[in-house]
C-alpha cells in the first residue's frame, strides 16, 4: 500500500451548499438502464469501503475484487487521503470519493460491477455514494447499506430473498433485502446502469453465506487492516 495522501480536486465542495449543488447538477447523469452484467454471469465484482482516522485527518479505501463465480479476491488495492469534507448526513461521498476513486484507479483491470458501502438512489436527492460513484467512473454501481436512511418499508418476510420496497412517499427508492434466513435484512439500492431487481440478484448473489455480500465483508476488512499501517 502506498503512504502518499490523495488530496481532493483543487474543485472539490468544501460548503454543504456547494456539495448540494453539486449532487443536483450531477443527478441527471444517472444511468437507470439495466447495461450492467447480467445476474449470474461471471465477472469482476469490486467492493469498496472506507475506514477513518479524524484525528490524523486521514482516510483509508479499499477496493476488492472478486470472482463472481467463486467469490474468490482477484486483486485488491488501497489508497490514502485526506478527509475532504465534514460529517454532514447525505453528503459522505464527498469524504470518500477522491480516495475511493484513487483505489479503484490502482486496481489492474476495471470491475465489471462495484458494490458500495452505502445508499444510491436511496437517498434524499437521490444521489448517494454509489450514484455518485457510479457517475464519476462509468462504472456500473450498486448500493448495498446496513440501515435505511429516513425512508419508510414493512418487514421482509424470514426467508432469504424475500424482500419489500423501500419507499420514499410513493416512490421505491430500493428495497429492504433478506440474505439469510432469520437475519436483519439490507438495503439495495440502485447507483448507476444497474436496475433494481438485477441490484438484489447480485446481492444475493455476493451473501451466499453472511448477511453482508462477500465484497463489502473483503473490502472492509482490507481498509481497516490498512489504517493501521498508515
Amino acid at each position: 500500500m502506498t503512504t502518499s495522501r490523495i488530496e481532493p480536486p483543487q474543485d472539490w465542495p468544501t460548503t454543504e451548499g456547494l456539495a448540494i449543488a453539486v449532487q443536483d447538477g450531477l443527478r441527471a447523469s444517472v444511468d437507470l438502464a439495466d447495461s450492467g452484467p447480467a445476474p449470474g454471469s461471471a465477472g469482476r465484482f469490486t467492493g469498496v469501503d472506507v475506514a477513518y482516522d479524524d484525528e490524523r485527518d486521514v482516510v483509508v479505501a479499499a477496493a476488492v475484487t472478486l470472482d463472481a463465480r467463486d467469490l474468490s479476491v482477484i486483486e485488491e488495492a488501497t489508497a490514502v487521503g485526506r478527509v475532504a469534507f465534514p460529517y454532514v448526513p447525505g453528503l459522505l461521498a464527498f469524504r470518500e470519493l477522491p480516495t475511493v476513486l484513487a483505489a479503484l484507479d490502482r486496481l489492474r483491470s476495471s470491475p465489471d460491477l462495484v458494490v458500495c458501502d452505502g445508499y444510491g438512489r436511496a437517498h434524499p436527492r437521490r444521489f448517494g455514494l454509489a450514484s455518485h460513484l457510479g457517475v464519476l467512473s462509468g462504472l456500473p454501481t450498486i448500493g448495498v447499506a446496513k440501515n435505511p436512511f429516513v425512508f419508510r418499508h414493512d418487514t421482509p418476510g424470514p426467508t432469504r430473498g424475500d424482500s419489500s420496497a423501500l419507499l420514499d412517499g410513493e416512490e421505491e427508492v430500493g428495497r429492504v433485502l433478506r440474505t439469510q434466513d432469520g437475519v436483519k435484512p439490507v438495503f439495495v439500492s440502485v447507483g448507476h446502469r444497474v436496475g433494481l431487481d438485477s441490484a438484489c440478484a447480485h446481492t444475493l448473489g455476493l451473501a451466499r453465506a453472511y448477511r453482508l455480500p462477500e465484497t463489502t465483508r473483503r473490502a472492509d476488512s482490507l481498509c481497516r487492516r490498512a489504517l493501521l499501517s498508515v
